[in-house]
């Protein structure tokens, strides 16, 4: 072989070894565009929507490879259902790409619940959409914080933040009303059972506020009211005037107390008064 070539002419074995590159190089470009389907495309087709099994089976029918990307919870879909693919519907892509998809969970996600008392409504709403879950009913109650959220509540059970929940729950509210505009005497809640005075002040849209034992109390609902504020009466003995949405204080004690008859009260009867006198 040696002895071939240099018996040749210098140009002649130039000239073979310039054909013999232009074979490789042709070959190599032939071969890599054999490999790499150069010159073929496809479209990709939209499989948004379709069960996974269905999208996977069409992409495949159709010379794509098939990824499951990440997965997404939306309650307002089918479960396994295509979120989202790339490349995108009716691109042109070579064959034997790879199509990512995004799959809508079987199993919505456990959350924990937030804490939205104390928010305002605004607040609340767009902290549960944050969080994946549907504003439900809200209702109103006398409360000085008008339009902050005072209680939350799933399937109408009162829910603490941090509890587990799927995500797509529906989250009802309570909202405070504001301050009520027409003035009602203040009860006297004097001698009653907590229980009772907690039900009559909610009953006519007063805030229970601060509860003050007197010593050691083991069943708060069973102790009785020994004082409040604002009391019943002003210093002249006229009666103290209170609106829907404001507090009152009490103390309380483990012995039902005894009133003692002030005889210097004058009291002005007051024939509109909203509340039953006790």
């Amino acid at each position: 072989m040696f002895k071939i070539i240099t018996q040749r002419p210098f140009w002649a074995n130039i000239l073979a070894a310039v054909v013999i590159l232009f074979l490789l190089i042709f070959l190599f470009f032939q071969l890599l565009q054999y490999f790499t389907h150069h010159g073929t495309y496809l479209k990709v087709p939209d499989v948004g929507n379709k069960n996974i099994k269905e999208a996977t089976a069409l992409l495949n029918k159709q010379g794509f490879d098939v990824w499951v990307q990440d997965s997404v919870y939306y309650d307002t879909l089918a479960p396994l259902a295509v979120v989202k693919q790339f490349p995108e519907p009716d691109a042109s892509v070579k064959v034997n790409r790879i199509v990512y998809l995004t799959v809508n969970r079987a199993v919505p996600p456990v959350i924990e619940m937030p804490n939205l008392v104390g928010m305002s409504f605004r607040n609340a709403e767009l902290e549960l959409k944050a969080r994946g879950l549907k504003l439900g009913d809200t209702s109103y109650k006398p409360d000085i914080a008008k339009n902050a959220v005072l209680e939350q509540s799933v399937n109408n059970k009162t829910i603490k933040p941090g509890i587990k929940i799927t995500m797509g729950s529906t989250v009802a509210l309570v909202l405070g009303a504001g301050i009520g505009s027409a003035e009602m005497p203040v009860p006297d809640l004097f001698g009653m059972n907590y229980d009772e005075a907690v039900t009559l002040l909610e009953a006519n849209g007063i805030i229970p506020g601060s509860v003050i034992p007197d010593g050691s109390i083991q069943d708060t609902g069973s102790s009785f009211v020994f004082r409040q504020q604002p009391e019943r009466y002003n210093e002249n003995g006229s009666l103290n005037q209170i609106r829907r949405g404001q507090m009152i204080d009490i103390w309380i004690s483990a012995n039902k107390p005894v009133k003692k008859i002030d005889s210097t009260k004058v009291v002005t009867p007051n024939p509109g008064a909203a509340l039953n006198e006790y």
